[in-house]
């Protein structure tokens, strides 16, 4: 508790700072993860509009292909715990195990839907147990497609922040992901470096193909205990390396860490945030849940893994350790805890 303080305080002497030095229209920007997905079943239209109305600066959807090759919002292709495909008799021989990304899955995905199929399917919350506010909007959304959702942000004037999934899994059977997104992006209009648009892979080629084929920013995502699935590099801990920051700069803007790499919660945080700004690049971690369950132990308030503890707290630590921009489940916890940090250092 007491590391807490101390980089709280920190954050404190740094906001003030910052205030004097920092123009207030360069903030840190909120990315709404799967949109506001603490309240909704995520990956909905309807969580997206949460998000936009709480203050999100971008709203996010991870994005998966039908087998008629159009791009959805959906976390996974396996699509057997965000919706009630499991209800539907009619797709019960649809159910399978694939291997993707070197494990064994078994359920439905969408590549074995066309759209039309997918668009009877209804959206449910994942973590029902986490999050019964969620759940309690069960059955009423459909999945949306990549089309809708830049429609969505783009009526509210907010970004999108869409990340693909599983690239090398899709390009293997035949559903090369990257020319479609950059379809989808360039008939919108946001085929820039000034679009309002930033494009996110655990994969490296994937990203390394994206970046031959438009000017929009590209975000390298890492998780410390883990590699990236294409086998590009040997550990996403050498890619986080300065060295490897290096290697990283040369195809992407910026970085997307699991907010562990930064700081777990107590002690002094990681020197990650200054070596990718050293670099060139931003900063964007996630996840911030407001949960008990995905808190660090000081931070968490009451037993319960549900009940909501000091996120606030999480988030405005890591403003003050410098990042430049970071995804949450709630978007309105993020915006009020960016109003406690410094005003931001992120330049579109």
């Amino acid at each position: 508790m007491r590391a807490i303080i101390t980089a709280l305080a920190v954050l404190a002497c740094g906001a003030a700072e910052a205030k004097e030095r920092v123009p207030v229209k360069e903030k840190v920007l909120v990315i709404a993860h799967r949109g506001a997905s603490g309240l909704r079943p995520e990956h909905t239209l309807a969580a997206y509009a949460l998000a936009i109305e709480q203050g999100a600066d971008f709203i996010e959807p991870d994005l998966v292909l039908t087998r008629d090759n159009v791009l959805v919002a959906r976390h996974e292709n396996d699509i057997t715990g965000t919706t009630d495909v499991a209800a539907h008799p009619e797709f019960a021989m649809r159910k399978a195990t694939k291997m993707i990304d070197g494990q064994a899955h078994t359920g439905w995905f969408t590549e074995d839907f066309t759209l039309t199929e997918l668009k009877t399917l209804r959206a449910r919350e994942r973590l029902a147990q986490l999050r019964p506010v969620s759940a309690a909007f069960d059955g009423r959304f459909e999945v949306p497609t990549f089309a809708e959702v830049i429609a969505l942000a783009k009526k509210h004037g907010v970004g999108i922040y869409p990340e693909t999934k599983h690239p090398s899994y899709f390009r293997a059977i035949g559903q090369p992901m990257e020319a479609r997104l950059v379809a989808a992006l360039q008939a919108a209009g946001w085929d820039s470096a000034s679009a309002p648009v930033f494009i996110q892979s655990f994969e490296v080629n994937n990203l390394k193909a994206l970046h031959t084929m438009t000017k929009v920013r590209l975000i390298q995502l890492m998780d410390g205990s883990s590699a990236p699935p294409d086998g590009a590099a040997p550990s996403y801990a050498a890619m986080a390396t300065p060295e490897g920051l290096k290697a990283v700069a040369a195809y992407a803007y910026g970085i997307g860490p699991n907010k562990a790499m930064i700081w777990r919660g107590e002690g002094a945080p990681t020197t990650l945030v200054a070596d990718a700004h050293a670099a060139g690049l931003k900063v964007h971690p996630w996840t911030f849940r407001a949960e008990n369950a995905f808190l660090p132990t000081a931070l968490r308030r009451g037993p319960d893994p549900a009940g909501h503890g000091a996120v606030a707290d999480e988030i405005r630590a890591h403003i003050g350790f410098g990042v430049d921009g970071f995804f949450t489940d709630f978007p309105a916890i993020g915006v009020e805890a960016r109003k406690g940090g410094r005003q931001g250092v992120h330049r579109p």
